[in-house]
């Protein structure tokens, strides 16, 4: 299957987050939730941190790819495998696909965060760069497609968005009652499967997403009630910049209630803060979350909020803010 044909799949449902929980268990981490009291009086509300960034590969993407793989596996489906990303996608990927012993081919765009392409190579995939837009990476993704190599998109994909969903899935188990579950939105797999498990999970629960502002075209997409496929994305949010998915954005019409945009210099402002409060440094990325609590306070305002931190990978000797 061609990577732009996933939009004609059945949506995910809550049982695919299940059979994916039930796979991938003891290839994942689960990862621990964080709270603090200081933290949460400063945001006013009481906050769930439930940490991606500790996941293996230092990101959520694991588990996604790890679903993905297995479910290929199961189906006896041999042979290379190939993606688009900018780094977390692709590094999850290829640790994925050494578990298999099979090869993984990653299309990464020029400029992506040398941490990422350093965890891409230390985990077995091989590299083939290309220019920083979404028509280069899909462009490079279908030469090595028509070579042979097996699509394992990054985010429009049912095993992808049904292994992403098992977080929430670990996070109802760990945080009971939750009033909202708050993701940060790129591509959309993270979201979507978000939301899927909470609707199951929680009852009254609302869904939020966090996006910035220079990428932010799910909020423009759910404004205009059709999806935008074409954005001019800049942002420091590295991981966010794809524009979100068609099977993703079905999910999202159906299951979201409503998407936040955030600045560069909010994103900025939140991943010190986390820095100051936790002295745990998250990509700029996962720091949507905190500055959409921050920007948007009555959204959260005394709720039991739990919050996905995507992702910790991040150039240490970049950092954008002062430690």
């Amino acid at each position: 299957m061609r990577m732009d044909d996933q939009s004609a799949e059945q949506l995910p449902v809550f049982a695919d987050i299940l059979l994916a929980k039930s796979r991938i268990n003891g290839q994942i981490r689960v990862t621990p939730v964080l709270s603090d009291p200081q933290f949460n009086e400063k945001l006013g509300c009481e906050l769930w941190l439930k940490c991606e960034n500790l996941q293996r590969t230092g990101a959520f993407k694991f588990r996604g790819a790890s679903n993905a793989l297995a479910v290929l596996a199961e189906n006896g489906v041999e042979g290379d495998v190939a993606t688009h990303s900018s780094g977390n996608h692709g590094a999850a990927l290829a640790l994925a696909a050494s578990v298999q012993n099979r090869r993984s081919w990653i299309v990464m765009p020029n400029n992506s965060v040398k941490t990422k392409v350093e965890a891409v190579r230390r985990n077995g995939g091989e590299i083939i760069f290309c220019q920083p837009n979404q028509k280069d990476r899909e462009q490079g993704l279908e030469k090595l497609l028509d070579k042979g190599c097996i699509p394992i998109p990054p985010y429009e994909h049912v095993d992808i968005i049904s292994g992403q969903g098992t977080a929430v899935v670990e996070l109802a188990e760990q945080c009971p009652d939750l009033d909202v579950i708050l993701t940060p939105v790129g591509g959309g797999g993270l979201i979507s499967g978000s939301a899927i498990a909470a609707r199951a999970l929680i009852s009254d629960v609302a869904v939020i997403g966090a996006e910035p502002e220079g990428a932010a075209d799910t909020a423009l997409s759910l404004e205009q009630g059709k999806r935008v496929d074409h954005f001019d994305v800049d942002t420091i949010a590295d991981g966010l910049r794809a524009i979100v998915g068609g099977l993703n954005f079905q999910i999202i019409q159906q299951t979201v209630d409503r998407v936040i945009t955030v600045s560069d210099t909010q994103i900025i402002d939140a991943m010190a803060l986390v820095w100051q409060y936790f002295r745990m440094l998250i990509e700029p990325s996962s720091a949507t979350v905190i500055a959409a609590i921050m920007a948007s306070p009555e959204d959260f305002s005394g709720r039991r909020v739990g919050a996905i931190i995507s992702g910790g990978n991040v150039d240490i000797e970049c950092l954008p803010f002062n430690q």
